[in-house]
C-alpha cells in the first residue's frame, strides 16, 4: 500500500500545528490526523474519538511500527513542505 496524497491544513495553536488527510493507492482516504508539537518535538496523532469516560480511542491507526514510521515520516515531511511554501515558521518547544 502506498501513500499517494497528503493534504495539510496548517493551524497556529500552541500544540496543534496541522490537520492532515492522507490517501492510500488513490483509493482510500484517512482524514483527521494531527501534527502535534509535543514535549520532545513534533509527532503525528491518528484520528480519534472521545469516549464517554473522557479518554480517546484511535479510529484508524497503523498495525505495526514500520507502518507508523512510514506515515509519520511522510506526514511530517509534507507538514515541513507546507510551512516552506506558505512562509510559516515551525517552532518546537521540546
Amino acid at each position: 500500500m502506498e501513500i499517494t496524497d497528503i493534504r495539510v491544513t496548517l493551524k497556529n495553536e500552541d500544540k496543534l500545528k496541522a490537520f492532515v488527510n492522507i490517501t492510500f493507492d488513490n483509493q482510500f482516504v484517512v482524514r483527521g490526523l494531527k501534527v502535534i508539537n509535543g514535549k520532545t518535538g513534533y509527532f503525528v496523532s491518528m484520528p480519534s474519538r472521545k469516549r464517554p469516560d473522557g479518554t480517546h480511542q484511535d479510529i484508524a491507526h497503523p498495525v505495526n511500527n514500520e507502518a507508523r514510521r512510514l506515515i509519520e515520516d511522510r506526514v511530517l515531511a509534507a507538514y515541513e513542505k507546507e510551512l516552506e511554501e506558505t512562509g510559516a515558521v515551525a517552532t518546537s518547544e521540546g
